[in-house]
């Protein structure tokens, strides 16, 4: 490698043989390579390790690999991940764009190709890091306005009838969860794969309890929400009339 800094990728693959190859290959390009076999497990050595880059599986066990996706993106905008598949049907590519995926191959794939797909990722991820912060565009916005309510995601702070509060990790992120899926129904089994990398552990009920709390913040009557709307037998919508940001 030019760079005598040894750059970390997570590999997420659920097919043993395939993770320990891609491990081997990317070692012998100077790479440290962790791996993980499932979603939840990925989601953990993420936040754990921090990598430098993530090769991502979508056919995962636990949880799938656009869920684990869609819960890395809500806290980091810039890691590069790299979606390797066997599902290479157009909408699968599509879908995974619109998550905020980098690169997408699909299986079989040539292991040349691979390598530098990610050597690749990994220069213009340094180059980004370079950059000045005023030159970095997120995907969700720092501040969010919908009703009498504001939402600064930069300080974790929320004004609203209750005047200024501070949201926990949690809140703040259950919070960019809904805003960017704005008008979209959202199980609880997806809520709780993404906003909280369900492991088997978390129940339906937390979703629901924190679904109360986000209603006591921002809604004038908790009974009767106007925005955190209940869906029967499906989960929960967020919208709003103006735009918000």
């Amino acid at each position: 490698m030019k760079n005598s800094e040894k750059k970390r990728i997570l590999v997420v693959e659920d097919e043993e043989h395939i993770a320990e190859g891609l491990k081997l290959n990317l070692s012998f390009q100077g790479y440290e390579v962790l791996l993980a076999f499932d979603g939840a497990s990925a989601l953990q050595k993420w936040k754990e390790w921090r990598p430098n880059l993530i090769v991502l599986d979508i056919m995962l066990p636990v949880i799938d690999g656009l869920s684990v996706l869609r819960s890395i993106r809500l806290e980091d905008e810039r890691i590069p991940i790299l979606i390797l598949s066997a599902k290479g049907d157009s909408r699968d590519k599509v879908k995974g764009l619109s998550y905020g995926v980098d690169d997408y191959l699909s299986k079989p794939f040539n292991l040349e190709e691979f390598l530098l797909r990610v050597e690749r990722l990994l220069t213009h991820v340094s180059w980004y890091s370079n950059a000045s912060d005023s030159d970095n565009v997120s995907l969700l916005p720092q501040t969010y306005t919908f009703g009498s309510n504001k939402i600064d995601f930069h300080t974790s702070t929320a004004c609203c009838k209750l005047g200024k509060i501070c949201l926990t990790e949690q809140e703040a992120k259950l919070l960019k969860l809904f805003i960017a899926n704005r008008g979209k129904p959202l199980s609880r089994s997806k809520l709780l794969e993404i906003g909280w990398g369900y492991t088997g552990k978390t129940t339906t009920r937390t979703v629901d309890n924190f679904i109360v709390r986000l209603r006591k913040y921002f809604e004038d009557n908790p009974k009767k929400p106007v925005y955190f709307k209940s869906l029967r037998s499906v989960g929960y919508v967020f919208d709003h009339d103006s735009d918000g940001f």
